[in-house]
């Protein structure tokens, strides 16, 4: 009997460890929801507020609240601001407390159980005015038209109802309704331009907890811009037009009022906001991108003369989300400021500019983000954003870009480094070329999860150097699966359009050369590449495969890339918006009890610029101290992790070698390039239908769930979309197929 027993005093015990796993595991897993519910409430009761605006319910109990209130340090002001702009400051305390807490959560995208849509990667609109336009997308586009035009038709009949019920003369009553509605139309607009500054903070915890990138978000900020300009014109519009029929246009244009909103003032933020309107539309932008990105830096202007206008307890409608975009704004000077050593600087033989930056092993990124580049000796003001082509596989302590020769400033970078690297030939001293190139960068952003790793089969369409990003994908792919690392993809095409057959030696820019027999059990590869401007094959082609190693040039320029960015270390980065957050209060606090009240300071415009201040002054001292100790603690992190680097390399060097040789002579024979793999057609361009039928086919059929990425013009963008739509309606509509989900890697700036 007794030996009966055991076991089930074992299986007692391994369940009570069962247990207590369970139990533990539930802790985080409550934690988890408990915080997402918390956002959840705060957002959607944030949101509705703004919808519910207008209604007289909201109105009446704002009053009441904003009554009890009034005698407090902070006033209506504070009332405001904790109604409409604190709430958006909870959702990023919180959600900060998330990511640190998990920090791997908000990263990690598993697979579907079953095939279905997600309306992230459903296509809805393909073509018109807003591009390629998925299914969440276009359900936030409806409820911006429905909040526009419920707020202003309530706006307008109650305003239209008041007058009429005041039995004024006809020309005092229209110039009372176009007053009425072009405040209507401001305040809408001041409701529109909270959520036009959020996707424009990169490195925003906001963007970072539902995964949206920065380029997807600038997306969201050109519409936004739109329609928050559209309405101040009309603001703008409905007042002129009020006071040409009073006689009084110029009197009051130029009107500045201590009591009121300053008309002067709020000219000055119209007119710089349509500057940068009128210059950020797409045919001026795309033929004159400088004069865009400089007239953009208006946006000083713009809010400076905003809150003039106003004054303190309007603004603080809209306080919020530009707080956010100021401690965004502040990172990034920072991280700019450091001089990035570049560890290769060279120009392929397609003529494509190939960098490759110095980076702390700290500094994480994916194969999908974008980092922000200036050279100094080319302009001090412009960054240009660049998808890297290099993986974090490739190395923990470099990061590559890809750079195609297209305008201006690319020509003069190109021009640089072909002068050095001529200069180099002529010369064995390397000393006269440090310094040529002066390098800053900002990042990296972008996509925190992997989503490439998310898809068994996945379909990357590129045109020109759209290839870049997909590179890294290559890299990165082929990296995790000789290292036993989780990596889902077993099935990748890449559809690659060029102009020219010479563009095609960008392939030898994969870390990832050779494929191991290891690797291709795991993973079947096929790049077909469409040279759609040569009918047949040039002579040399073949000799070109040999010419694709170009030796760079070393420019040391002082430290390897900053890690203070928002998508950087959690703690320090929470812990940057903390303290920013309560010095901005406390600064408030302190200049109401000892100069607003003390000295009696009435005038709007003056308390406008005072919160203004305020805001500023949170940021840049007690948050400024931050970023300082953050600096220091960075500095010391890659000073110890280059320490620990040298013994390791010193202690493992002879034991790497010997592995690396016997690993080549096992491999050797078995091993396949790269470029061996691709295949290339000329004269024709890829026919989306056929190849996505066939790769599906391949995949497995009507069960297959294929990942389709693509980086390269709007035309590329759109036709890839269509054909995923169209492929998603046919087995929506009875047919049986694969499921094809939709994601674009361009940045359309």
């Amino acid at each position: 009997m007794a030996q009966e027993r055991e076991p089930l005093l074992q299986n007692s015990g391994a369940g009570n460890a069962a247990a207590a796993k369970g139990s533990t595991a539930l802790l985080p897993s409550l934690g988890r929801s408990v915080l997402k519910f918390l956002m959840w409430a705060v957002f959607l009761s944030w949101a509705a507020g703004i919808f519910l605006y207008p209604t007289k319910p909201v109105q009446a109990a704002f009053r009441e609240w904003a009554a009890v209130s009034k005698n407090s340090i902070f006033g209506i002001t504070g009332t405001v601001f904790l109604v409409f702009s604190a709430p958006i400051l909870i959702v990023a305390a919180l959600a900060y407390v998330y990511i640190f807490a998990f920090p791997r959560d908000h990263v990690e995208k598993k697979k579907l159980r079953s095939l279905s849509f997600r309306l992230w990667t459903f296509p809805v609109l393909v073509d018109g005015p807003f591009g390629v336009v998925s299914a969440v997308e276009f359900i936030g586009i409806v409820l911006f038209i429905v909040y526009v035009i419920f707020s202003m038709t309530y706006y307008v009949v109650e305003s239209v109802s008041l007058v009429s019920k005041s039995h004024l003369p006809p020309t005092i009553s229209s110039e009372l309704i176009l007053d009425t509605v072009g405040a209507r139309f401001g305040s809408v607009g001041l409701f529109c331009m909270t959520f036009l500054f959020l996707p424009v903070s990169r490195g925003s915890v906001l963007l970072r907890l539902i995964d949206i990138p920065f380029e997807h978000a600038t997306r969201y900020h050109v519409w936004l811009g739109h329609l928050t300009m559209a309405l101040f014109t009309l603001h703008g519009l409905c007042y002129v037009i009020a006071w040409f029929l009073e006689g009084r246009l110029i009197e009051e244009i130029i009107q500045w009022k201590e009591i009121g909103v300053a008309n002067l003032a709020g000219v000055i933020s119209l007119v710089a906001g349509l500057l940068m309107w009128a210059t950020s539309l797409h045919p001026v932008r795309k033929r004159f991108f400088e004069l865009f990105f400089y007239t953009h830096q208006l946006y000083v202007v713009f809010i400076v003369f905003l809150a003039l206008h106003v004054g303190d307890f309007v603004f603080s409608f809209a306080a919020g989300a530009v707080f956010l975009f100021m401690l965004d704004r502040f990172l990034r000077f920072w991280q700019s400021r450091a001089k990035v050593d570049i560890v290769s600087a060279a120009c392929r033989p397609c003529g494509t500019v190939e960098l490759v930056f110095s980076k702390p092993a700290s500094l994480q990124y994916s194969a999908l983000s974008f980092i922000f580049v200036q050279v100094r000796e080319l302009s001090f003001l412009q960054w240009h954003p660049f998808s890297v082509s290099s993986s974090p596989m490739d190395g923990r302590y470099h990061m590559s870009i890809l750079i195609k020769v297209l305008g201006t400033w690319t020509d003069k970078l190109k021009s640089i480094i072909t002068d050095a690297e001529e200069n180099k030939t002529r010369s064995d001293s390397e000393q006269s070329h440090t310094g040529r190139i002066t390098a800053s960068i900002e990042g990296p952003y972008g996509h925190e999860s992997p989503y490439h790793l998310m898809y068994e089969n996945l379909i990357l369409v590129a045109g020109g150097i759209g290839i870049s990003p997909f590179l890294a994908i290559l890299s990165d792919i082929i990296h995790r699966i000789e290292q036993g690392m989780p990596c889902a993809p077993k099935n990748v095409l890449v559809l690659w359009s060029v102009k020219k057959s010479t563009e095609l030696s960008l392939l030898s820019a994969v870390d990832a050369q050779n494929i191991s027999s290891s690797v291709s059990e795991k993973l079947h590869l096929d790049i077909q590449a469409f040279v759609t401007q040569e009918s047949d094959p040039p002579l040399e082609d073949g000799i070109l495969e040999g010419d694709q190693k170009v030796p760079g040039i070393f420019l040391k320029n002082g430290a390897a890339m900053s890690g203070l960015v928002g998508t950087g270390d959690n703690f320090w980065a929470a812990m940057y918006f903390a303290a920013s957050t309560l010095g901005a209060v406390l600064a408030y606090a302190l200049v109401q009890v000892y100069y607003v009240k003390r000295f009696n300071v009435y005038a709007w415009w003056h308390l406008g610029l005072l919160l203004l201040l305020c805001m500023a002054a949170g940021v840049a001292l007690p948050g400024g101290l931050v970023v300082l100790l953050w600096h220091l603690s960075e500095k010391r992190r890659v000073q110890d992790d280059r320490w620990d680097t040298d013994a390791s390399t010193v202690k493992d060097g002879a034991e790497d070698e010997q592995t690396t040789n016997g690993a080549a002579g096992a491999d050797a024979a078995a091993a396949a390039t790269v470029a061996a793999l691709r295949t290339t057609r000329y004269g024709c361009r890829p026919k989306f239908q056929a190849e996505f039928m066939a790769f599906a086919e391949r995949a497995g059929g009507a069960a297959a769930d294929v990942g389709v990425l693509v980086c390269g013009p709007p035309g590329l963008q759109t036709s890839v979309a269509r054909e995923c739509r169209s492929q998603n309606l046919r087995r929506g509509g009875g047919k049986s197929g694969a499921v094809f989900h939709f994601n674009s890697h361009s940045f359309d700036l």
